[in-house]
């Protein structure tokens, strides 16, 4: 009986993770009913948003007050977010597998902690640094070098066509700044997992003439495998819901769906931080309203993809071999 206390504040400490999860979940709702309610199903499906006209006198729509004109969709934002995500996704997973076999199989003991260690440091850089980095070398360098070059000699494929527009503001800015600020979430993990393989599995496939590319590949890597996805899921939740550098770097596309990797696009992240200054001048507040439903479109998205990291990373989902 004498543990009851403690265990009472055990529970109590723990309970505040999902009230506030919860809280936040239940104020997007209430906030942004009537907009849920006045945009409907095609609040996802629609390509334009438009504040209407915040000067004149509102109408009535759909049994709500809205400025004359209001259309809100955000199709443009949930593309901007989701192709930015996976572009990042697939520069950083294989530079996040080669760093993390280079720290573990390749430098010595001795370095091993202050090279991870850089790796680590890379992570915790403030967003803000990395768009002012993007600002100031990495648009120049598309617009100038990059883009040009692709353009020429893989203008034929059309995703990769007009690397003159835009001057390097767009999607490709956006997923290179996003590739680097999760590389080092997919590396870490995946390091602390390949250093605790067991040894004997190592000397085992090595006693067997294995290489030591065929070790890490056939031996390691499956071992593994549950980790490397748990720590990608977790790298594209936080893809998802960046903002300031993919604010500085994206080009703010607006009412427009990118047609080329070299397109301005807009995040929902970046979008609702962008706007919201705008939003507050309607008088009818619909406009925050639609904000706020944005949010938890947003809010569901991340937290399914970080519940799926849970589950990947735990152990809880498996992948089944084909049976022979």
């Amino acid at each position: 009986m004498q543990f009851k206390p403690f265990r009472l504040s055990l529970l109590s400490l723990s309970l505040l993770i999902p009230f506030a999860l919860g809280a936040v979940i239940l104020f997007l709702l209430i906030f942004s009913w009537q907009a849920i309610g006045f945009n409907g199903l095609g609040f996802v499906s629609r390509i334009t948003w438009n504040l209407g006209d915040l000067y004149g006198d509102p109408v009535t729509t759909r049994g709500v007050l809205v400025p004359s004109g209001a259309n809100y969709g955000i199709l443009v934002f949930v593309a901007g977010t989701l192709l930015s995500s996976g572009i990042a996704i697939l520069i950083a997973v294989p530079l996040s597998v080669g760093a993390a076999i280079f720290l573990s199989e390749i430098v010595p003991a001795k370095i091993r902690p202050a090279l991870s260690m850089l790796v680590e440091l890379v992570a915790v850089v403030p967003s803000v640094v990395f768009g002012l980095w993007g600002v100031a070398v990495l648009v120049p360098f598309i617009g100038g070098v990059l883009g040009p070059v692709l353009s020429k000699y893989l203008g034929f494929i059309p995703f990769l066509a007009g690397g003159s527009s835009g001057g390097g503001y767009g999607l490709l800015a956006a997923s290179l700044v996003l590739a680097l600020m999760i590389t080092p979430i997919i590396a870490t993990t995946l390091l602390d997992a390949l250093m605790q393989v067991p040894k004997e599995n190592r000397e085992s496939a090595f006693a067997l003439g294995a290489t030591h590319f065929e070790v890490v590949s056939k031996a390691m890597m499956p071992m593994v495998r549950a980790t490397l996805i748990g720590g990608i899921v977790l790298a594209l939740g936080r893809a998802l819901g960046e903002t300031m550098a993919v604010l500085m770097v994206s080009g703010g596309g607006l009412n427009i769906l990118p047609s080329s990797i070299f397109s301005p696009i807009s995040t929902i992240a970046s979008f609702i931080v962008s706007q919201l200054d705008s939003a507050e001048g309607d008088p009818t507040n619909m406009a925050v309203r639609s904000l706020a439903e944005i949010a938890l479109v947003l809010f569901v998205i991340t937290l399914l993809t970080n519940a799926a990291a849970k589950l990947l990373a735990s152990g809880g989902i498996h992948v089944r071999k084909p049976k022979h």
